[in-house]
């Protein structure tokens, strides 16, 4: 199995080195070059396994460099016992009727990034003895909130690697916040960005091709990589938890083996929902992929016109990981959906570069249109999401999930598709508190702290609070840097202490 470029498909590496490298040195992103085949009898013999098999039995065709030694490392460490809250790591929960939700959040960070940057450090060193010549690898990470404190987690004291992480100053949750800025371990830093997730992403994928920053770290033997889901070893374990869903909804006898399932997913960087394309391309049965937004639609509006355009209003919502306007991982569908026309993607991505807008031909879109339906929830909407599926069903959801089950209730009404689905539910919703605790009281809360939000949430609905958020409030605060999206590659160096 080799990976190529988006944007330039002559390049061939393989698994290891897509891994260890992150992104390709023109800037485009690591594609596999061929997708392999699952028949119904592959899916089925998966149904009788345990996560971790089921893990291994789709990376091991992804990652064929890699030992069966070095994969059972890998995948039995990630998610051994214990790291999870659920034996089943990621179990599928029946809501009503056809309406399944994947929880995804049983993590130590409680969001679903823990499904893969419990991996990923694992894959990371593995694969940086196969190609790295020993040097240190830097962890340079952009985040909306979930992605840092789960590449924070993943990878402190992790031997030979050191992370660094940008977070959005004001675009955080405060429990996200906190979750990183008391981050322990000797290798990790982080900072806070003047300005958005798109600032902070832009500036991070800008020093990534830097030639000068690249050369001072070779000079000390050290070079970049990302756990953000531009990084193939971010998004190939992502889609496992597709075919283990499919796999509890068969062992549940909500369908049988073979039948459709349709797929709803809260996304703001288009990693998630990728993920589960690529399981349909393997031949996971998905009829449809549902790409919620929040009110910053702007994949919305592309997967219904074939327009992209960033160049509008930015929305603070109380869905942050997915205020996004620059969506990483959309790139890596163009580049399918075009037929691998690298040209293309990267005529495409300095449209958006320069005038932060393209349109793809009518070929790509209407690709697109086969596989994707897309919606949004506008802000005023979530609230009322949350409180209602606490009362009617007593599950009680977090902000992002109430934007994916408010899409999927539109999607159900405007088309004659009920047929089994799941949703994607991406984090606990004890990390955003005062937002969930607001929607189910109608507005009522108490003048108070975070953790007395936590408490208050917890006796009003009975829901069980995670441990990890439970114990953040005694801890310090380790990190309060700050800096602007422009003078990010000096602070790199600052933290890096160079």
């Amino acid at each position: 199995m080799l990976y190529t470029s988006t944007r330039d498909n002559s390049v061939k590496v393989t698994a290891a080195k897509a891994i260890a490298q992150g992104i390709s040195e023109e800037g485009g992103l690591f594609v596999p070059c061929e997708f392999p085949q699952f028949s119904l009898d592959n899916i089925k013999s998966m149904a009788e396994m345990s996560y971790i098999d089921r893990a291994k039995t789709v990376l091991r065709e992804f990652l064929d460099d890699f030992s069966e030694e070095e994969l059972d490392y890998c995948v039995s460490g990630a998610y051994a016992d214990g790291k999870f809250s659920s034996k089943a790591v990621a179990p599928t929960v029946n809501i009503s009727g056809n309406e399944n939700i994947l929880e995804l959040w049983h993590g130590p960070t409680c969001a679903f990034k823990d499904m893969a940057l419990q991996l990923l450090p694992y894959l990371m060193t593995v694969s940086a003895k196969k190609t790295a010549d020993g040097k240190t690898i830097v962890i340079l990470v952009a985040t909306s909130g979930d992605t840092g404190k789960a590449a924070l987690e993943g990878f402190k004291d992790v031997a030979h690697t050191k992370i660094l992480v940008f977070y959005p100053e004001n675009g955080v949750s405060p429990m996200q916040k906190l979750q990183m800025v008391t981050q322990e371990g000797d290798n990790v830093s982080v900072c806070a960005v003047k300005g958005n997730f798109d600032d902070a992403q832009s500036a991070v994928k800008a020093i990534f091709t830097d030639n000068d920053i690249k050369k001072k770290l070779a000079d000390k033997n050290m070079m970049f990589s990302s756990a953000n889901s531009i990084n193939w070893g971010r998004l190939v374990p992502q889609i496992v938890y597709y075919f283990s869903a499919y796999c509890d909804l068969i062992n549940s006898n909500s369908i049988s083996a073979g039948d459709d399932i349709n797929v709803v997913v809260p996304t703001g960087n288009f990693g998630n929902i990728l993920a589960c394309y690529y399981a349909k391309r393997m031949g996971l049965p998905v009829k449809k992929l549902i790409c919620a937004s929040n009110s910053n639609n702007v994949l919305t509006d592309f997967l219904n016109t074939g327009t992209y355009n960033k160049n509008r209003a930015f929305y603070t919502t109380t869905s942050p990981s997915m205020d996004i306007l620059i969506s990483s991982n959309l790139e890596r569908l163009l580049y399918h959906m075009s037929g691998n026309d690298d040209h293309c993607v990267k005529e495409l991505m300095q449209e958006l570069s320069d005038k932060g807008v393209y349109t793809v031909p009518e070929s790509v879109i209407s690709a697109v249109k086969a596989c994707f339906a897309a919606g949004y929830a506008p802000e005023n909407e979530v609230d009322a999401t949350i409180k209602e599926y606490f009362d009617k069903y007593k599950y009680l959801c977090d902000t992002h999930t109430a934007v994916a089950l408010k899409v999927y209730g539109d999607y159900i009404r405007n088309n004659d598709d009920d047929i089994p689905t799941v949703i994607d539910s991406t984090a606990s919703p004890y990390k955003f508190s005062k937002s969930v605790l607001s929607a189910v009281t109608g507005g009522e809360l108490p003048d108070t702290d975070e953790f007395a939000m936590v408490n208050e949430l917890h006796d009003v609905t009975g829901a069980e609070i995670p441990a990890p958020l439970a114990s953040l409030k005694d801890k310090t605060v380790r990190f309060d840097n700050v800096c602007s999206k422009q003078d990010m590659g000096e602070m790199v160096f600052k933290l890096l202490g160079l």
